[in-house]
């Protein structure tokens, strides 16, 4: 009777995790939808965007620009034009846009649906010390999207594009080439943005401590550089974008693992005065 019970149990785990699974994956499908029917907009007005002059990172640059007296950084041209060379190519497109954008939209509900399902195992000092889980993960993820997308995306691009080894070689890039450029660069940086929820989970499980991050601040510097430049295209300035935030956000991640450190000090010592 008590393996039974305990089997039943165990299937209505997994029959509420499914649930949880189903939900994330529907709210995704929604916005995929919701995308793939406003093609118009989702490619002009977003995805081809970072590729003309008139975008809204340059424009900020060239205002810039014009503040310090120079035209230096203004992007009249781009010097490049799009293709699709296959016949399935434009359709392929718009199905992987529309999934990835339906995957950033519905992010924030889709890891709410799965920790709903994690939390209640937790312990209540962990449940309490994870309070606010899903708005620092989903507004890390929301700030990396936008950095990558209005930062590391267009500077990238105009670099890419304007690069030529001859002037009598035309940059005509293929359209897949360009999405999965953009798409890379701009979730990579909504990945790299969660460092700082990862060393707080870390250090409250006692596997990081300021004082190990202080003392490998140099290493982890070096395995920035070369993460930054695994995951943008092959150009300096586009790996110093990504690495120049992460580094801030690795000093940030340092001083949230002091403060916990102090905190759980300090519960530890009161509880031993009492």
């Amino acid at each position: 009777m008590e393996e039974e019970t305990q089997e039943m149990s165990f299937v209505d785990h997994l029959e509420e995790l499914r649930w949880h699974i189903i939900r994330s994956f529907s709210s995704i499908l929604v916005f995929a939808v919701i995308a793939f029917l406003a093609k118009g907009f989702v490619f002009h007005d977003i995805i081809l965007a970072p590729s003309r002059p008139d975008f809204f990172s340059y424009q900020l640059m060239c205002d810039l620009g014009n503040r310090i007296g120079s035209e230096v950084l203004c992007i009249t041209d781009l010097g490049f034009t799009i293709q699709s060379r296959q016949m399935s190519g434009q359709l392929s497109m718009h199905i992987m846009v529309s999934l990835v954008l339906g995957l950033a939209c519905a992010f924030p509900y889709a890891f709410w649906e799965i920790w709903r399902f994690v939390s209640p195992g937790l312990y209540p000092q962990e449940q309490k010390n994870s309070r606010g889980a899903v708005f620092f993960v989903s507004l890390l993820f929301i700030l990396g999207l936008l950095f990558g997308y209005y930062v590391v995306s267009p500077i990238s691009i105009n670099f890419l594009a304007g690069y030529q080894v001859d002037p009598s070689i035309l940059n005509e890039f293929d359209l897949s080439s360009y999405i999965s450029t953009l798409t890379t660069l701009c979730l990579s940086c909504a990945v790299m943005f969660q460092l700082p929820v990862v060393v707080y989970f870390f250090t409250k499980a006692g596997l990081l401590t300021p004082e190990i991050m202080k003392l490998y601040r140099r290493h982890s510097m070096v395995i920035i550089l070369v993460v930054a430049a695994i995951i943008t295209p092959p150009d300096v300035i586009s790996q110093l974008l990504i690495a120049m935030p992460l580094l801030v956000l690795y000093e940030i991640s340092i001083s949230v693992s002091g403060s916990i450190r102090k905190r759980d000090l300090k519960r530890l010592n009161d509880n031993n005065t009492i």
